[in-house]
């Protein structure tokens, strides 16, 4: 089934507000909570759900919200962000990949704008899960979050590696319960969150990939001139002692030959 790819028609802020949006949003920001807390540099963005901040454990100095329209910090497009290249220490991407038209080029930009050794962490509601299963027999087809393009974990991983974007720590995902519409439900489905992580890892309804920027460096071997100057004299290579004797009796010995 084509999902289209315009923006939902109703704003995320208003489904957020709902008691699923809320069930939602209650684990997201306590998983970026702890993940963001022992991340340190200077610079720090969250693309995506402005209303919201992802950030505020983060000890990161300067912290902002991009977004397309208000009530971003910065307004711009994700997929041509107007930072400067290796300049952010830590990157927030909840659910910016599977509303975006061109995710592959979100990502790049993700990579571009990342310090060597920068991180990134990626929300995406998983096709692979009670949720999936609902955006696609559900009835409600057009509204949000079910008009996204959800992402597979094996295709993101992909992605990510062919950009040098390593995935640190494993994945984690949340919300077993089915997706149902009213708290009621939600509370007598709440044991199933305890037990998700234990008796189905990965098949809760959204999932979160802790990734960080790798750089392989290059390691220079200098050549080993003592031996080459010596083979270039003829001289034998005499090792350092404390004793200062055996050197100068090595030399007066070479003379002597």
């Amino acid at each position: 089934m084509s999902i289209p790819a315009s923006a939902p028609p109703h704003p995320p802020a208003e489904w957020f507000a709902t008691a699923l949006g809320a069930y939602v949003l209650e684990r997201e920001l306590k998983y970026a909570d702890d993940a963001v807390a022992d991340v340190f540099g200077y610079n720090a963005l969250q693309l995506g759900l402005p209303e919201h901040d992802f950030l505020r454990a983060s000890r990161i100095p300067f912290k902002c919200r991009v977004a397309p329209e208000a009530p971003a910090q910065l307004r711009a497009d994700f997929r041509d962000l107007p930072v400067a290249s290796a300049s952010v220490d830590l990157l927030l991407l909840p659910h910016a990949l599977e509303f975006s038209a061109q995710p592959h080029q979100v990502l790049r930009e993700v990579e571009r704008v990342l310090m060597p050794e920068g991180h990134a962490i990626i929300t995406g509601f998983n096709p692979r899960s009670l949720w999936g299963l609902r955006r696609y027999f559900g009835r409600a087809r057009n509204g949000f979050p079910w008009n996204g393009r959800f992402i597979n974990l094996p295709r993101l991983k992909d992605w990510l590696s062919v950009l040098g974007l390593e995935i640190n720590g494993g994945r984690w995902s949340c919300c077993y319960a089915p997706p149902c519409t009213t708290e009621k439900w939600l509370r007598r489905f709440a044991f199933m969150e305890a037990a998700g992580d234990r008796w189905w890892p990965g098949r809760g309804g959204v999932y979160f990939l802790h990734v960080v920027k790798r750089v392989r460096g290059m390691r220079v071997i200098m050549p080993l001139w003592r031996e080459q100057l010596a083979r270039r004299r003829n001289l034998a290579v005499v090792p350092k002692t404390k004793d200062t004797d055996e050197p100068v009796a090595a030399r007066n010995s070479l003379k002597a030959q």
